[in-house]
Formats: C-alpha cells, sequence, structure tokens
C-alpha cells in the first residue's frame, strides 16, 4: 500500500483532517515477542475496505459544538480547544457520533456521502504502523520517542494540543501516547483464532479495547502492538478518540 502525506484527504468544519487508508495486509500483534501476551499470536490482516481517518484526536471544540458541554479534565488555557477531549465513556462517545451522523447525513466529502464511527482494533493498529514493523512506526528506539509522543517522561503531568509532535509516514499524529483512543472492538485477551477488519464483538461485552499509550503511561504502553481495555463506563483523563469516516455502499445517482 502507497499512503502518506500524498493520500486522498477532506477537511471538516472544524479544520481537522481525514486522510484515506488503503486497502492491505499487515502483521498485527507482537513479532518479536518483547510484548505483553495479550498481542499475541502475531496474525495477519488483511484490510479489505478504505476509510478516512482523522489525522488528529478529536479536540475539545469539536466535541463542545456537537454535544453543548466539556467533560475535560484539562481545560486550562487559551488552547485548550485544541487538547484532545478526554473523560468520555462509551455512551458519550456513542451519542456524539449519533449526532454527528444525524448533522452530517447529507454532507458530502470528495463527492461521497458517508458516516462517523470509531476505527476497528485492526484498522488502528494498521494505521499507526504505517507500512512498518517495529516497535513503534519510527523504529525501536525509545530515546526517539520523545519526537513523535506525549508521555510519562515528558508531558508534564498534562495533555497538550493536538498535532504538536511528529506524524508517522502516512501522516497521523498522536498515535504513540497524548490520551488512549477508544476502539469499537469487545475486549478479549489474545489474537487467537485471528482477527479481520470488522471489529471483535462478543455477546453482553462490557470492556472495550482502547489503544495509543497516554501522558501519563511509560513508552512501553505507546508501542504499535500495545493494548489494554476499558469498561465502557470508565471516564479517564487519559483517554479520548480519534474518528473514522467510512463511505457509504450505496450512493446517491448522478440523476439525483
Amino acid at each position: 500500500m502507497d499512503s502518506g502525506a500524498s493520500s486522498p484527504f477532506f477537511t471538516d468544519a472544524y479544520g481537522s483532517s481525514y486522510r484515506l487508508v488503503e486497502p492491505g495486509t499487515f502483521v498485527m500483534g507482537d513479532e518479536n515477542g518483547s510484548g505483553n501476551p495479550n498481542e499475541q499470536p502475531a496474525c495477519v490482516v488483511e484490510i479489505t475496505q478504505p476509510f478516512f481517518l482523522g489525522e488528529r484526536n478529536v479536540t475539545q471544540a469539536f466535541w463542545l459544538d456537537v454535544m453543548g458541554e466539556n467533560p475535560s479534565k484539562f481545560q486550562e488555557g487559551w488552547s485548550a480547544g485544541l487538547r484532545p477531549v478526554e473523560q468520555i465513556d462509551m455512551d458519550e462517545v456513542e451519542l456524539f457520533m449519533e449526532r454527528l451522523n444525524e448533522r452530517d447525513a447529507e454532507v458530502m466529502h470528495l463527492g461521497l456521502l458517508g458516516e462517523w464511527r470509531l476505527p476497528s482494533e485492526s484498522e488502528w493498529e494498521y494505521a499507526a504502523r504505517a507500512g512498518t514493523r517495529g516497535r513503534w512506526s519510527f523504529g525501536d528506539k525509545d530515546i526517539e520517542l520523545d519526537e513523535h509522543g506525549w508521555h510519562a517522561g515528558n508531558s508534564g503531568g498534562t495533555t497538550r494540543e493536538v498535532g504538536l509532535k511528529k506524524a508517522n509516514p502516512w501522516g497521523f499524529y498522536d498515535m504513540n501516547g497524548l490520551v488512549q483512543e477508544w476502539c469499537a472492538d469487545h475486549w478479549v485477551k489474545s489474537y487467537e483464532g485471528g482477527r479481520q477488519q470488522t471489529p471483535m464483538s462478543v455477546d453482553d461485552a462490557q470492556r472495550y479495547v482502547v489503544r495509543g499509550g497516554a501522558w501519563f503511561t511509560e513508552s512501553d504502553s505507546t508501542r504499535c502492538s500495545a493494548r489494554s481495555f476499558a469498561d465502557r463506563t470508565k471516564r479517564s483523563d487519559g483517554l479520548g478518540l480519534r474518528l473514522v469516516w467510512s463511505p457509504l455502499d450505496n450512493q446517491p445517482s448522478i440523476e439525483d
């Protein structure tokens, strides 16, 4: 797959950009045995459908405009609106996307209608790896993490504005640190049986996958394959979201 700064993208009314992630195949999980047991067994995953992923996390300003309130802990300073929204549970995330889809039902991007949703866990790792196979998309050395993400060693005990660090090779910011990100998958503690592009669903499950590490986690938790979970009712000042926009299968005809 050939993605990155040259791939198609669109920008919404808040100045947020969503970049095309094209289909491809990658190895999901810990290949070299240096990760956690829940990252194994590593498995080959095929991404069959293209999607557009937010270059940055959803900001406090974006959330406030859609929801009418800002639950975030870190609201100090004139630039707080550019920080990621946090302290949002899954019920609130689902309501946010419902309102966004209602509002944008007839809004076209690149000539297409689509819908907003969370990334699946496999989509998230595919975009985070950006065609690489190391611990991070920039390599395997912890010392280089400071240039790419906010974590316990450099955050100063707070979130920061989105997009201040270097993007990964496909143009996505803050995939390693800043805030963990809700995924659409229910939590399953291993990759036994493999994975697909679609989210894992477990009857009556209350735990969801969260990815990316946060401003308060150590560097190991920001690796591309590192994974964790949160109860759907959890609110944390280190937990936010990143949006996917997917074109609808049925598009209006030119005559319409």
